[in-house]
């Protein structure tokens, strides 16, 4: 069989992305933080693009009226046209500001704390242990490998290097390194340098004068039996009785795995909602949160400019309207971002009326599907909306995506969402005797009696992913 080249032609269809669409899919997805830098950006980017600033002036008769626009003659560039007056005392001027020491002038208040005053930075755990470091007056070759330790802790004071690392890449001897590094653990926070979590527990211990004591014993020979609460296997090994072990357990307990959390220099981040979902008397009433989001005008000087014959070259329209078009494009895709946010939110309450109402236990299994066929839009466009936008409702602030869940066989009735699964979970556990507290097996009867079909597995899986530890770890002497 011959292979050769042919020319087809074929007719076909295919979506093609046009910038406004681009430009709405990538709105569409951002969350508010986001949204309001990306205008921010573009505000400086385009001029034809301006910020409505809402400040209207008040006539006599209490109504307000808009500031008209600048014409073309109000807004051209303003010329110097004074000249400087002759009559100036030139020797007094120069006299005045060429004096010796301070000179006062009207209005000036020398009460007034600086700008540096109000604003404070937060030491971090290098800045602290290198001043510690200095204030020992270390020689080169000390300050040199202290550097070295500093520059390789992690953000919870641990050492991530051996002293042979640290010994190889400074090219001092161990020795010396050894002798640096165990100064430094002595340094506060207490425990910092450790190169692994027994070591820091120790340096904490020896610190309290705990040496040689139970503390150090268990800590030192019997971290994995604390871990499991083993405390039977505890006193077996080091022959003493068990309140003995409690005691001592709760010393360690008191003690801080993580020395470099204080000077964590993580910031918060706080959640601001997207859309409110109020009551109101019977119903529910769905408010979007525009506090805080520019509002966003085409500038009506470039929109005479443009229609200026002569005063305005070709290529700078032609800049004009491209600029005022970029800017109409990211106006209308915020507005039909803010509208489909809507139209989801509202389809979310129709779905999940009994949430609002009565709470996470009543919350229905839902998929992005049941939301995408209510309103006739495409899946992938619910979830970019859902993700990263959050709503207020009077259960709390929960994001969209916690709306969408799968579904739990009941023994009788309808399914339940895995989200009520896991409130009914934690609630079992909140109530539990701490001395006895409930298996997974346990659990997957009590809510087998509570007409929910889950298995041991499922329990244990829900568990883990709310961050809840196994009985036998839960359990308190």
């Amino acid at each position: 069989m011959a292979i050769e080249l042919r020319q087809q032609l074929k007719l076909t269809q295919q979506l093609i992305m046009t910038p406004q669409l681009q430009m709405a899919i990538k709105l569409l997805q951002l969350s508010r933080l986001e949204l309001v830098d990306t205008i921010r950006q573009e505000l400086e980017e385009n001029p034809t693009l301006e910020e409505l600033q809402e400040t209207p002036d008040k006539t006599k008769d209490g109504d307000t009226e808009e500031t008209p626009a600048p014409t073309v003659e109000e807004a051209r560039e303003v010329t110097i046209d004074e000249k400087i007056n002759d009559d100036i005392d030139w020797s007094n001027y120069i006299d005045e500001y060429n004096a010796p020491g301070k000179i006062n002038f009207e209005g000036e208040n020398r009460e007034a704390p600086q700008y540096e005053a109000f604003v404070s930075s937060k030491e971090s755990l290098s800045d602290h242990l290198l001043w510690q470091l200095l204030m020992l007056s270390p020689t080169d070759i000390e300050k040199q490998v202290g550097s070295l330790i500093i520059g390789n802790l992690n953000r919870d004071g641990y050492l991530q290097l051996s002293v042979e690392e640290l010994s190889e890449q400074s090219g001092i001897s161990i020795e010396m390194v050894e002798d640096v590094l165990e100064t430094m653990q002595s340094f506060d926070p207490v425990g910092v340098c450790a190169r692994d979590l027994r070591e820091c527990l120790l340096l904490q211990a020896r610190m309290l004068d705990l040496n040689d004591s139970l503390v150090t014993d268990i800590i030192s020979d019997h971290l994995k039996n604390l871990e499991n609460k083993n405390f039977k296997a505890i006193c077996k090994a080091l022959k003493v009785k068990q309140k003995d072990v409690i005691t001592a357990v709760n010393v360690i307990r008191a003690l801080e795995p993580k020395p470099g959390r204080q000077f964590s220099e993580e910031t918060p981040h706080y959640i601001i909602p997207d859309i409110y979902v109020y009551k109101s008397e019977d119903d529910f009433v769905i408010v979007l949160n525009d506090d805080g989001m520019p509002k966003l005008r085409v500038n009506p000087f470039y929109k005479r400019a443009i229609t200026r014959q002569n005063e305005v070259s070709a290529n700078a329209k032609d800049y004009i309207r491209d600029k005022m078009r970029s800017a109409a494009w990211l106006i209308r895709s915020i507005h039909q971002r803010q509208k489909t946010i809507y139209k989801v939110m509202e389809s979310i309450l129709k779905f999940q009326r009994d949430f609002f109402e009565k709470g996470v236990a009543h919350l229905k299994p839902m998929v992005l599907r049941d939301v995408a066929e209510d309103i006739s839009m495409h899946e992938s466009t619910i979830s970019r909306v859902t993700t990263n936008k959050y709503a207020h409702t009077p259960q709390g602030i929960f994001e969209l995506k916690y709306f969408f869940n799968s579904s739990i066989k009941r023994v009788h009735g309808e399914d339940i969402a895995s989200a009520s699964v896991q409130a009914k979970i934690k609630k079992l556990i909140e109530s539990e005797n701490p001395k006895k507290p409930f298996s997974d097996s346990k659990m997957a009867e009590m809510l087998k009696a509570d007409n929910i079909d889950i298995a041991r597995r499922t329990v244990a899986k829900y568990r883990e992913m709310m961050g809840i530890l196994s009985s036998s770890k839960r359990k308190q002497f």
